[in-house]
């Protein structure tokens, strides 16, 4: 497992940039970045996979092109990924950018993986394939609400602090639970110092020194964005990739199963409603996402930016890298 530890004495910040989806995260990051001579890493869990590009919204060939890009394609679909994983992947891609004497941006919504970047992970045991297979066969028959009961009986702390619907957060914490007889939130204490917090600035507890940007927007204007991004995923051919992952789904990572794009359309594909309420399905699955990742993203020392429908990115871009990244 990957452990808080100190930062290395003498290196720069890394660059953050983090917000819910379609807050445009990944256009100002790419702003920041050539501005500054920089390297994104990326911050996502889905965009780790190969072959699905769609639904996670990776970014275009252009944009690879222009600016060089790091922490995707980690994976087949067919593969578990854990945190763990990218840490070690995002660890070794700031090293590198470092190398070269560029400047390494950290973009995306999975803060799960930010945290597990900043503040480590803890110590416990490593995943036991028959153990975690009865939990989520059980996740399946009976709900992520009753295995939610059951850790909030057998760890009220750990239970406290993982939403009901979250299956994969839920069902390691009851594996941990059934392979050491003690809660995983015994084994969490390097992160006490982490949640809570809303004090801007550099924590003095994380693994890399860094100065980080949250990005915020109205719910009117991410609605209208989720809505048109959802239409451009469509006529970019997000059917077809949903089809594939339905047809594949008896051998492909749960994680990948579970990330909003795809499950939605599974209805669609065996009858069971029309196109339209997919894609309905898919939006109103974004809005719960967005609100998820605010509420995790607010933990975080980070400098609150406010953005509008009319907003320039190339000029945000600019203010932020001769103030806010100006130190880092």
């Amino acid at each position: 497992m990957i452990a808080a530890g100190r930062r290395a004495k003498g290196a720069d910040p890394i660059r953050i940039i983090v917000g819910a989806t379609a807050s445009g995260k990944e256009r100002l990051a790419i702003a920041c970045t050539w501005l500054a001579n920089g390297e994104i890493v990326s911050l996502d869990s889905m965009k780790v996979y190969r072959r699905l590009d769609i639904a996670t919204a990776k970014p275009c060939a252009a944009d690879r092109a222009l600016i060089p890009h790091h922490c995707l394609d980690l994976a087949d679909p067919t593969e578990t990924f854990s945190a763990a994983d990218y840490v070690r992947a995002a660890d070794a891609a700031i090293r590198d950018v470092r190398s070269r004497g560029r400047t390494p941006f950290l973009s995306g919504g999975s803060a799960f993986y930010c945290q597990a970047l900043l503040y480590g992970l803890f110590d416990g045991p490593g995943a036991d394939p028959e153990v975690r297979r009865r939990l989520e066969e059980r996740a399946d028959r009976e709900g992520s609400l009753s295995l939610h009961r059951e850790l909030a009986e057998t760890d009220p702390a750990a239970a406290a602090k993982i939403h009901p619907s979250d299956v994969r957060r839920v069902v390691r914490a009851l594996e941990v639970a059934a392979l050491t007889g003690a809660g995983i939130s015994v084994r969490q204490t390097q992160w006490d110092g982490f949640h809570g917090t809303v004090r801007a600035g550099v924590s003095a507890s994380s693994r890399h020194p860094f100065v980080m940007i949250r990005l915020v927007r109205n719910r009117d204007d991410i609605r209208e964005r989720i809505r048109a991004r959802t239409g451009r995923m469509a006529a970019a051919g997000l059917r077809d990739e949903a089809e594939w992952v339905f047809a594949n789904r008896e051998c492909l990572s749960r994680t990948l199963l579970q990330a909003v794009g795809y499950k939605e359309f599974f209805p669609f594909f065996r009858g069971e409603s029309t196109w339209d309420e997919a894609m309905d399905r898919l939006c109103l699955a974004s809005h719960r996402l967005v609100r998820k990742q605010e509420t995790w993203f607010r933990k975080f020392p980070a400098r609150e930016v406010f953005l509008y429908p009319d907003t320039n990115m190339d000029q945000l871009a600019e203010e932020l890298n001769r103030t806010a990244f100006r130190s880092a």
